[in-house]
């Protein structure tokens, strides 16, 4: 009895291994204007197809908590596409400008997510940090019937290149533009700017009826999900953060519990 037991609980244990593995590849995208494009995409085992995401980093660059935070939406079922949009273009970590020219590395992104042969045929979710939510907006601005469900973790509202009036009393225009479903994901004790801008968005996307949620997490700072030195609440935070941005995606990319992609 206890050998069959110990059986089952091996067999369990390696259905659940197989649900979980993620499978990651390294490839270089080519952009609109030509440039090489570093790509990191991530997707569970198995046949597929998988809903496809596209993950935009933050001006901080593509590092091991990037690459840790692609390998757990794969985890949750998701087809994951990551451009590099800083080192193709010899962009240094950091930078305080917005390169426009960096726009067609997502975008390329998004195409691929769109096409990869193991993706479904559904609209792309998006997921970005703290820059990355700006290329989102712009990219479901002018993209708007490619893009499911936009998630911003601490995402910038506002054009970094936008002149000071414009960082302190206004959203980006593209805000007035996209009607995407946008989550918001912030630390109560974020920087005040960020957190100023990003709620007038979410109240600008509400009045224009586009579904919005804006989570602030009690006690959590900048980059809560990653920070070396978080604290309790954060890593709290942190887990609650990932699964209420995988329940978003499941509900506006219309996935069922199981995250399989609608019938055509």
């Amino acid at each position: 009895m206890q050998r069959i037991l110990v059986l089952v609980l091996l067999s369990l244990l390696g259905r659940m291994a197989e649900a979980t593995e993620v499978i990651v590849e390294k490839s270089t995208l080519r952009a609109a204007d030509g440039g090489e494009v570093p790509v990191t995409i991530a997707r569970p085992a198995g046949p597929g197809p998988f809903p496809p995401v596209l993950f935009i980093h933050a001006k901080r660059g593509w590092d091991s908590a990037e690459e840790a935070h692609l390998r757990e939406l794969a985890a949750q079922g998701f087809l994951t596409v990551a451009p590099d949009w800083q080192s193709g273009r010899m962009i240094e970590r950091w930078p305080s400008a917005h390169n426009p020219e960096t726009e067609l590395d997502v975008e390329a992104g998004l195409d691929l997510a769109r096409n990869h042969p193991l993706a479904c045929r559904i609209p792309v979710g998006l997921v970005g940090q703290s820059r990355g939510p700006y290329y989102a907006i712009r990219l479901a601005a002018k993209r708007g019937a490619d893009i499911a469900a936009i998630v911003s973790y601490y995402g910038h509202m506002q054009n970094p290149n936008a002149p000071e009036p414009d960082q302190l009393f206004r959203v980006a225009p593209e805000v007035m533009q996209l009607n995407a479903p946008m989550l918001f994901l912030i630390g109560e004790n974020d920087f005040e700017l960020r957190r100023i801008v990003g709620g007038r968005a979410f109240y600008a996307l509400w009045e224009r009826g586009v579904p919005v949620e804006y989570q602030v997490y009690p006690l959590a700072r900048r980059a809560f999900d990653f920070r070396q030195d978080a604290g309790p609440e954060e890593k709290i935070a942190g887990r609650h953060a990932r699964q209420k941005a995988k329940d978003w995606l499941y509900r506006w990319m219309k996935l069922d519990s199981a995250g399989r992609c609608p019938s055509p």
